[in-house]
């Protein structure tokens, strides 16, 4: 019996709206594709972390449908739109999810009140390739560094927070843009290894190992601490 493959593409940021992740969402559709056999794929964006913003989901289905001729389908919790049972069957029937970008800490807060996070666990287990940017790409990690206070005007400081722990590590996203304070962060952190993904960047994870890494323009790194100080190396997988 041929194993189970536990795909997630972390995408270090970028815009959709404009298509600059676009050679990152061409491979996150060959990966859509291929599990859909002679089906149309479908795809499912979740947009907890924008606070289900519809503008966000109409960019992601004028790029996977208009470019890649996916079909494109939402799961909304935030408001109160869609019953679990509703959304649990268009996690059936998706060839790939979507998450996107926003507050972090709101995005995990919410799955668990709702119960998505069970959905989101569960499609992972059963080898639905996940594509994350920013937010939906940082969750995964054992810690994440996140603007999630910045978002909400609380404070000007990133900060580090728990992550669902799928993947080993600490991830930071932007990373063209946090470069200096991640740097002073992980220095002053428990952990050893991190990934920073920048904009238009993305690796890709199988198995909890990573196994590609993509640009659109942007550059992923594996990141060292050893004691205080902190090396990066470009990941060239």
């Amino acid at each position: 019996m041929e194993k189970t493959v536990k795909t997630i593409v972390a995408i270090g940021g970028g815009e959709i709206k404009t298509k600059t992740t676009l050679k990152i969402d061409e491979y996150v559709a060959s990966l859509a594709r291929r599990r859909a056999g002679d089906r149309r794929p479908t795809g499912l964006f979740i947009g907890t972390a924008s606070h289900d913003s519809m503008p966000y989901f109409n960019s992601f289905r004028k790029t996977y449908t208009s470019v890649f001729d996916i079909k494109a389908d939402v799961a909304l919790t935030v408001y109160g739109e869609m019953d679990l049972t509703h959304i649990e069957e268009k996690f059936a029937k998706a060839d790939f999810l979507y998450i996107g970008g926003g507050d972090t800490k709101f995005m995990l807060d919410s799955w668990r009140a709702t119960g998505l996070l069970r959905l989101v666990l569960d499609a992972y287990e059963r080898g639905v390739p996940i594509a994350g940017l920013s937010a939906g790409a940082i969750c995964w990690f054992d810690v994440m560094y996140t603007d999630f206070d910045i978002i909400r005007g609380q404070s000007n400081e990133y900060k580090m927070l728990d992550g669902l722990g799928v993947l080993r590590g600490v991830a930071c996203p932007h990373y063209d843009d946090r470069r200096v304070d991640f740097a002073r962060a992980f220095a002053a952190c428990g952990y050893e290894k991190a990934f920073a993904i920048e904009n238009d960047a993305a690796v890709v994870f199988e198995n909890g190992t990573p196994a590609k890494a993509l640009s659109s323009g942007g550059k992923a790194f594996s990141v060292l601490r050893n004691g205080a100080e902190v090396s990066e190396t470009e990941l060239n997988i």
